[in-house]
């Protein structure tokens, strides 16, 4: 008598959730417009701490003349050269470890995050916005603050590569370091102007 052995069982791979990161993404993008309080908040400090050592520390060390990332107009080749060389190698490294590898390696992405939330909190206050899918309203912020977040960071290395060699100051690479902190500001205004213009609307349709 012959036996058989059991037929195996046929196994199927069990195919990763295409859209679990994405519907986990988006939920957790539409739950950043319950801490909107709470995140102005930590931005507002970290903000003062940064303003606080740009007046009372970084313009001593540079004789008075303001931080290239606080000009919102930009500066020209020669004024730049003017701070890097009334800060010297010493205030320069001491701007680079004390701003650039510390408060502002974390605030550009804390005030992204916080611009977030208060698209989505103002936004969620008119109809037309409340009634979007969710996943449409988190892109839709994404769109709107991630250009600036891009355009803070790319900044901050074009200024710290110049912190941190001297020898790169030039026409060309100082320009250029300008113009991106142009486009960071511009940039920045334009979430702020949605925000302020949806919470306007939404001061309108309030009974």
């Amino acid at each position: 008598m012959t036996s058989r052995s059991p037929a195996k069982a046929r196994t199927i791979r069990a195919e990763p959730d295409q859209y679990g990161i994405g519907r986990n993404l988006t939920a957790s993008i539409l739950r950043l417009s319950r801490h909107a309080a709470a995140l102005c908040f930590l931005s507002a400090a970290v903000f003062i701490a940064m303003t606080a050592m740009e007046f009372f520390y970084f313009r001593r060390l540079s004789g008075g003349l303001s931080s290239l990332d606080m000009r919102v107009l930009g500066f020209t080749p020669d004024e730049g050269m003017a701070w890097l060389t009334a800060l010297g190698r010493r205030g320069g490294e001491i701007i680079l470890v004390w701003h650039y590898l510390t408060f502002d390696l974390l605030f550009p992405a804390l005030l992204s995050v916080t611009l977030i939330s208060l698209i989505l909190a103002t936004g969620r206050r008119l109809k037309n916005f409340r009634v979007l899918p969710g996943q449409l309203q988190s892109i839709f912020a994404l769109i709107l603050v991630l250009p600036y977040t891009l355009a803070d960071y790319a900044q901050n290395i074009a200024v710290a590569r110049l912190l941190s060699d001297f020898l790169s100051a030039n026409p060309d690479s100082l320009s250029f370091a300008s113009a991106l902190i142009v486009t960071k500001f511009t940039l920045f205004a334009i979430p702020v102007i949605v925000i302020a213009a949806f919470w306007l609307a939404g001061q309108k349709h309030q009974p």
